[in-house]
């Protein structure tokens, strides 16, 4: 059974590589832009025809897995984790990053069995890196062994987060108030690559001690989850407990003690889950 998974996360990197083509020539022609959920949830042809690229290909191969992308679900399929093999697919991770042509753009692809990820996938095409990790096995870039910072003085952490795109005033408010509270600590700064999945892989790396945002998708995160955990890193809820993918809230961390001092600081609130059916017309 592992070589079966073994072949699955080999054909994740090629067909991550192929996506990653199809966006670098993306950037040098007109980049049509669309919206979702409100006028900052962007998306474009290219997230659609990266999706369908991925999903094409590895239904070719292994035509009985399921799979979760963000592009389907936002065209209206079921967010459901079960199981079955299933691919967890974000095409273009740094959706705003790859309008704007800001550097950090990220093909993530995820697998779980039975709930649980067994390998993830993230090429940051524009940097030319590519980040994988399989359970039990570490985590490695561009053929690199990776691992987490072994900074746990929280004073001398640098620490990621995103905004989201939510613009709702009471979410924009405890957003503020808990990046308030985090430069606070003080930590030695607070930064952000515009994509989830590339700042989970530098918590990964050691370039941030932690990284934290509430917002996210189970696409966004679902790779990197697994090569923060592989790189010797720690997953958590921003309330303290256990992660939960679907939650769309997380903190990753290169050790719990970071890690708590991060969530003690932060205004926890609950967007609505990814696996929450969508109200009915």
């Amino acid at each position: 059974m592992a070589d079966v998974w073994q072949n699955a996360m080999e054909h994740a990197v090629a067909v991550a590589r192929r996506a990653g083509e199809v966006v670098r020539e993306a950037l040098h022609h007109d980049r049509k832009v669309m919206t979702k959920s409100c006028s900052v949830d962007l998306v474009t042809q290219t997230d659609q025809n990266v999706e369908t690229l991925i999903i094409q290909s590895v239904k070719e191969k292994f035509p009985t897995h399921r799979f979760i992308g963000e592009e389907s679900v936002a065209a209206g399929e079921a967010c459901i984790l079960t199981d079955r093999p299933t691919w967890i697919i974000d095409p273009i991770d740094g959706t705003t990053n790859f309008v704007h042509g800001f550097p950090f753009v990220a093909v993530s692809i995820g697998f779980a069995v039975n709930k649980e990820m067994q390998f993830g996938v993230v090429y940051s095409c524009l940097e030319d890196k590519m980040y994988t990790a399989s359970r039990g096995h570490g985590a490695f870039c561009n053929g690199e062994t990776l691992h987490v910072s072994q900074q746990t003085d929280v004073k001398q952490a640098m620490v990621a987060t995103e905004f989201g795109s939510s613009r709702d005033p009471e979410v924009v408010e405890k957003i503020f108030s808990s990046l308030r509270n985090i430069l606070c600590i003080p930590v030695h700064g607070v930064r952000g690559a515009g994509s989830a999945a590339v700042n989970m892989c530098l918590v990964a790396s050691g370039c941030v001690e932690a990284y934290y945002e509430t917002g996210i998708h189970i696409w966004d995160v679902a790779a990197g989850s697994l090569i923060v955990s592989e790189a010797g890193g720690v997953l958590m809820d921003v309330n303290g407990g256990d992660v939960d993918l679907m939650s769309r809230r997380i903190v990753a961390a290169n050790s719990r003690v970071v890690a708590e001092r991060i969530v003690m600081e932060i205004e926890a609130f609950s967007p609505p889950r990814d696996d929450t059916p969508p109200l009915a017309p």
